[in-house]
């Protein structure tokens, strides 16, 4: 009997050892798979998260799920999505949400079942109720945009706003870093106009840049906040009288905006790294799954690039990752 002791013991930790070989299988990082749910899919920023999300996911020899909205305004759309990947158990979640406010309760949603969340490019009101927010500092990059239209105005004119969307925490923050920038710094600039192209696309910035500059013919300046407005005020100026008179700031790059850029047809944009954003999300995710600690605010970068600074190797390889 002394003898059968130790041989069931042993047997009872060979098979605890087995077990916990198994489950380390089972959760080994062949078998993770990381939602990354962007507000769209249709636009070459979200191109550019994605395929920084994909290269992370490379290295670490993971799988994503990438799906989201066709438009940034769909959050019935997205809040679907956000569920399916809570029911189908996801790894890990990379979210941008497309509304600060409608996404909260799905966000606790998601921690309460346990799964780490990371928020990506655009924030959450009233709520920290995640793992980790990594994002451009949106106001910041709002401030650099007036600072840039006041050295280029030299500090004083008219100008226009071409905004976005209402709820959209990364666009609102811009608009709200220019404005306060512009009117505590620059007495002498004067916002006369602002309108949001509903929907927000292409087509409908050019005709929200139209509906402004036939009210306002002769401002100095236009400010837009993201890719697609900024595309839409550049056409817009192109076919006005006054074009040449009119200088535009905007958001974002994209084959598009830096063949303008080069052209001179806007005069700067102030560029994210959506790249940055998609690799860390994936990093951050793998690193809350092996228990890492990771801060709770990371900031991505923003840069003002313009046509004398757009060929240095620092600004070229960022806009080659977003091209």
């Amino acid at each position: 009997m002394k003898k059968v002791l130790p041989i069931m013991a042993l047997g009872v930790v060979a098979i605890v050892f087995i077990t916990i070989g198994i489950l380390r299988k089972g959760q080994g990082q062949g078998e993770i798979r990381i939602a990354v749910i962007p507000k769209a899919t249709s636009s070459v920023f979200w191109e550019a998260v994605h395929a920084g999300a994909r290269d992370a996911a490379t290295e670490e020899g993971v799988k994503i799920n990438w799906v989201g909205p066709d438009i940034e305004t769909d959050r019935e759309k997205q809040i679907q999505i956000v569920e399916d990947a809570i029911t189908q158990q996801a790894s890990g979640i990379v979210l941008a949400p497309n509304d600060a406010k409608a996404l909260v309760p799905y966000v606790d949603k998601i921690v309460e079942r346990g799964i780490p969340c990371v928020i990506i490019d655009s924030g959450l009101e009233g709520t920290e109720n995640y793992d980790s927010f990594l994002a451009t500092d949106n106001y910041n990059g709002g401030v650099l945009a007036a600072e840039r239209m006041a050295q280029i105005l030299n500090g004083k004119g008219t100008i226009l706003i071409v905004a976005w969307t209402p709820n959209s925490a990364s666009t609102d923050k811009r608009v709200k870093g220019f404005r306060d920038t512009i009117q505590t710094q620059y007495p002498e600039i004067r916002e006369v106009g602002s309108k949001y192209p509903n929907p927000p696309t292409v087509e409908q910035s050019l005709q929200a840049t139209e509906d402004l500059l036939q009210n306002y013919p002769n401002i100095n300046g236009i400010f837009a906040c993201n890719d697609t407005t900024t595309i839409g005020a550049m056409r817009a100026v192109k076919n006005h009288p006054g074009a040449d008179k009119i200088k535009t700031v905007g958001f974002d790059a994209g084959e598009i905006l830096v063949d303008a850029l080069r052209k001179g047809e806007v005069d700067s944009l102030v560029v994210q790294n959506p790249f940055r954003m998609g690799y860390e999300g994936v990093k951050t995710i793998l690193k809350l799954l092996n228990k890492q600690t990771v801060p709770k605010n990371q900031d991505t970068g923003v840069t003002v690039v313009t046509k004398e600074n757009m060929e240095t190797a620092e600004i070229k390889h960022l806009l080659d990752s977003q091209m």
